[in-house]
C-alpha cells in the first residue's frame, strides 16, 4: 500500500487539511498528517480562509485536525508521494530546516508532490522551482518568480502539473487536484 506523507501545521487552511486527507485516505493510501514539534494524537489548530469579495481571503476559526502520527518518526524514503496544506502554517514550516530536507528529497528522487496555496512556500524555500512551472495563491506568485520559477495565472478551481508536481491556487481547485495528484501516484481513475 502506497503512503504519502502530509505536511501541516497550526492555522493552516481548513479544507486544505482535511478535505485532501480524507479524500487520500478513502482511496486507499496510508497518509501520515504530520506537523513539526507534534506527536501523534496532538491536534492543530485550523483556519477556514473564503472569498466573499474582498482584497484578499478572509479568515475564521477553523476545527481542531488530529495529527495521526509524529514528526519525529518521520523516515523520508518510506513514502510515495507528499501533499503540502496551505494556509498560514507554511510561513513558519520553511524556517524548520527537517521540513526544507523532506521537500528536497521528494524533489531530488522525483516522487509526486502536491502542495496548495501558500504550501508553495516550502518549495520556494527549499529551492526545487528553478525552472518549474507551477501556480500558488496569488499572493504567493512573486515568490515563485524570485525563486527561478514560472508562474501560472490560472482559475482558482484549476490545477497546474509540471513532471511530479501538482499545484493549486486554493481549495476550491480540490477535485482538479486531487485527482492530478491521484494521476502522477500511479492511480487509475475511471469514470
Amino acid at each position: 500500500m502506497k503512503k504519502i506523507l502530509f505536511l501541516t501545521g497550526d492555522f493552516t487552511e481548513d479544507y486544505e487539511t482535511m478535505v485532501p486527507f480524507q479524500m487520500l485516505e478513502m482511496v486507499g493510501y496510508i497518509v501520515h498528517a504530520v506537523c513539526p514539534n507534534k506527536k501523534k494524537g496532538e491536534t492543530i489548530k485550523t483556519a477556514i480562509h473564503d472569498f466573499e469579495g474582498d482584497q484578499t481571503y478572509s479568515e475564521k476559526p477553523g476545527h481542531n485536525f488530529t495529527l495521526n502520527y509524529s514528526f519525529s518518526e518521520v523516515f523520508v524514503s518510506d513514502y510515495d508521494g507528499l501533499v503540502i496544506a496551505g494556509g498560514r502554517a507554511p510561513e513558519y514550516l520553511r524556517l524548520n530546516e527537517k521540513v526544507i530536507e523532506i521537500v528536497k528529497h521528494f524533489f531530488t528522487t522525483n516522487k509526486p508532490v502536491a502542495a496548495i496555496c501558500h504550501g508553495i512556500q516550502l518549495l520556494t524555500t527549499a529551492g526545487v522551482v528553478k525552472g518549474r512551472k507551477l501556480t500558488a495563491y496569488p499572493a504567493v506568485g512573486p515568490e515563485v518568480t524570485l525563486a527561478g520559477g514560472e508562474f501560472q495565472a490560472i482559475p482558482v478551481d484549476a490545477a497546474f502539473v509540471d513532471g511530479n508536481l501538482v499545484t493549486s491556487p486554493a481549495w476550491p481547485a480540490h477535485p482538479s487536484f486531487i485527482r492530478e495528484f491521484l494521476r502522477i501516484m500511479g492511480a487509475k481513475i475511471e469514470l
